[in-house]
């Protein structure tokens, strides 16, 4: 295909930076729109996703782009899940027992502020903020744009138009609406929402709370986190109900219940948080949903990328990582030379779609691991045997959750089957007292193995896999 096209990129948050980087690299001509100012200038993150878990899928798209001495300064590395129990005691949990295998915390705002700098180097991309997409006509290829300071409206047309707008995407309304072709469509709600607080730097600008690991303070229905950042703060987050439970966000309306709430349920990262009453009644309550879409593309023109296709919730710290997996896919179709927009499209979402919709499952399923399970006996258990296989075996044996995190070249369907088999294998092997920590190693991989091919083989049978 000729690659002096023109493609017009709805938005420019971390996906559509990437992409517009990566197309631009490829030598497409490409112009992006974004309805936010530019956050180089002005802070605009609201009490909302300031940091993130960036990890191996993610690094794998900042290679493909050239920015992996860029991106490094901009990391902290987090070795496992810091557990706080309601009596102030902790332990850590371990990602991984290969020592090389981490999660990073990165801010949100230093990450995306990399890609558009590095985008706008080249002279063939070009990026304009306060232009809000309003709605997108998908036969003619043109989206129609306000102007948030002039308060004008225009029209852009382009040879395709990717849209990378998020989990709000006006493309994909208008895909929606349109009703010109068979569009499936699922929005899924949390019973939870999340509200963003912190702690802050100690004088010295030292961190109050280990640094390299993501904490979690677990509370079977709800549960806070809290994620290290480079000026020494951390980032927490709040997951609770809307209205379920004794606390909830919607009766967690006075300074004295909040603090009440705090004290008995998190009493050491209140002791470190004296703005929390500042943080909780400034910054913003919001919902955590699921998306699933498709198509994610109209014939040759116009295509849903990133949480735009498949928005999920958090809590396998892959939202980000996935998005940015999305352009390395993509990348990998334009390298095949198909002839047309629509079989490039096409070949895009057939290869993508089984993961994206795994993750998604995933991201729910870990939801109910560390507000719950991370505290319950047979759960640390079960990860301490981990640990251990990973360590001793780790060319042989891999958890769940390093399937999903730390093994880029499994897509996350293969991971999610394999690794919900071999976690169900563990915990009936440990239940019926056929696995104990102090059993030979060897041994128990072997048991391990062969029981988590029996539930595969189940599955197989029963039409599952």
């Amino acid at each position: 295909m000729n690659n002096k096209q023109n493609i017009l990129i709805i938005g420019a948050g971390l996906c559509g930076s990437l992409l517009a980087l990566r197309l631009g690299q490829r030598g497409y001509n490409v112009t992006v729109y974004e309805m936010r100012p530019d956050l180089r200038k002005v802070d605009i993150s609201a009490g909302r996703s300031i940091n993130l878990a960036f990890s191996n899928r993610g690094y794998k798209a900042i290679k493909l782009v050239g920015l992996e001495d860029q991106i490094k300064p901009l990391c902290i590395p987090m070795h496992g899940r810091m557990i706080h129990d309601s009596h102030g005691n902790t332990f850590q949990s371990n990602y991984s027992g290969r020592p090389h295998e981490y999660i990073n915390s990165i801010s949100r705002g230093d990450l995306n502020s990399l890609l558009l700098n590095e985008a706008e180097k080249h002279k063939n991309i070009n990026i304009y903020f306060n232009k809000k997409c309003k709605s997108v006509d998908f036969e003619k290829t043109t989206a129609l744009f306000k102007d948030y300071k002039t308060k004008t409206e225009f029209v852009e047309d382009a040879d395709i138009i990717i849209a990378t707008d998020g989990a709000g995407s006006a493309m994909r309304k208008s895909y929606y609406l349109g009703k010109k072709f068979l569009f499936s469509f699922s929005q899924n709600y949390l019973t939870h929402g999340y509200k963003e607080l912190s702690i802050l730097p100690k004088e010295n600008n030292d961190f109050r709370l280990q640094k390299k690991a993501l904490h979690i303070w677990p509370r079977g229905n709800f549960m806070l986190i809290a994620l290290p950042n480079l000026g020494g703060s951390f980032t927490v987050t709040l997951f609770l109900s809307y209205d379920g439970g004794q606390y909830n966000f919607n009766n967690l309306n006075d300074e004295n219940i909040v603090l009440e709430f705090f004290q008995k349920e998190f009493p050491d990262a209140l002791a470190l948080m004296p703005n929390l009453l500042d943080d909780f009644f400034k910054n913003p309550t919001a919902p955590l949903g699921t998306i699933k879409c498709s198509p994610w593309h109209y014939k040759g023109n116009t295509l849903l990328m990133g949480d735009a296709a498949h928005a999920i919730v958090p809590f396998y710290g892959q939202g980000m990582n996935a998005s940015f997996e999305d352009v390395v896919e993509f990348d990998k179709v334009l390298d095949k030379n198909l002839e047309h927009w629509d079989t490039v499209f096409k070949t895009y979402e057939e290869g993508r779609k089984k993961d994206t919709d795994a993750i998604a499952d995933l991201a729910i399923d870990n939801f109910h691991e560390m507000k719950d399970h991370v505290a319950n006996p047979i759960f640390k258990e079960k990860r301490k045997l981990e640990m251990a296989l990973e360590e001793a075996f780790p060319n042989e044996y891999a958890s769940k959750y390093s399937m999903v995190t730390f093994n880029e070249n499994m897509g996350y369907k293969e991971a999610m089957l394999k690794g919900r088999a071999q976690d169900k294998a563990i915990l009936n092997l440990l239940t019926d007292g056929f696995l104990n920590l102090n059993d030979d190693l060897k041994l128990t991989l072997k048991k391990i193995k062969l029981e988590t091919e029996a539930i595969l083989e189940d599955d197989r049978i029963a039409g599952l896999k």
